[in-house]
């Protein structure tokens, strides 16, 4: 139950900022920000999943380009389906998606400089749309903005009055507002409903909010950042990077 917030800007010639929370089981392996695929995809860093060998989120800062994914439908793979991470690493080379590829459905945020593309699979059929200038609140559901999860009509109005401020700020820190609307986030217990720092085993989905990534994205340039949480699915204001995930 991901959940990523993007700021599509107005001006074409401004950057595209996104946040993006991963949740996943903390048991299932992973890499954090890096180069993992030089051999088959150089240039590209991203967090890699250990197990299944693709990436959560990726990047391309040479193109301008950054993919991250939200599962939908639950983490469990099923038998005989390849791995939505590879999806990612398709997307931020700009490579066209294989037609023959079987996964679990999953919504995929593609940003290409100012232009920000949503993708949704039911496993096998695609459809995608643009997201329109403004901040946006993506999580596990077919719809951007969808009020039927309870974090999204609390917590995106913040999410864009805090974009507001941070445009209009002078001191360069644009993601400090942001910051400090997850920080409010969570003092939520981790199972509320309205959490954005989640635990989610009580609904039956064994993932917890592990970490983050922020990314200013240009047209010819990535800049991110990665940063765990000091405990699975507990906001914290120091971000210790896990030697294991390396």
């Amino acid at each position: 139950m991901c959940t990523v917030i993007v700021h599509v800007p107005h001006d074409k010639d401004r950057p595209t900022r996104v946040l993006a929370v991963r949740d996943e089981d903390p048991d299932r392996p992973w890499r954090a920000l890096g180069e993992h695929w030089s051999t088959t995809h150089p240039g590209v860093i991203g967090v890699q999943d250990a197990r299944a060998g693709g990436a959560w989120l990726a990047a391309l800062p040479t193109e301008g380009r950054l993919a991250v994914l939200l599962n939908v439908g639950g983490p469990a793979p099923q038998p005989g389906l390849a791995s939505r991470g590879e999806v990612v690493l398709d997307a931020v080379t700009d490579r066209e998606p294989d037609p023959d590829r079987r996964t679990q459905a999953y919504n995929l945020v593609t940003v290409a400089g100012a232009r920000v593309t949503l993708t949704l699979s039911d496993g096998a059929t695609l459809t995608s749309s643009e997201l329109e200038p403004g901040v946006h609140m993506l999580v596990n559901s077919e719809l951007p903005n969808d009020e039927s999860f309870t974090r999204v009509p609390r917590w995106l109005p913040e999410f864009r009055a805090a974009a507001q401020r941070a445009d209009a700020a002078a001191d360069g820190d644009w993601f400090g507002p942001w910051f400090e609307v997850l920080e409010r986030s969570g003092r939520l217990p981790a199972t509320d409903d309205a959490a954005i720092i989640r635990d989610n085993r009580p609904y039956g989905i064994p993932t917890l909010s592990l970490l983050l990534c922020t990314a200013t994205v240009d047209a010819d340039d990535v800049a991110a950042d990665y940063l765990e949480f000091a405990r699975p699915g507990a906001w914290s204001t120091r971000f210790p990077i896990s030697p294991d995930s390396q």
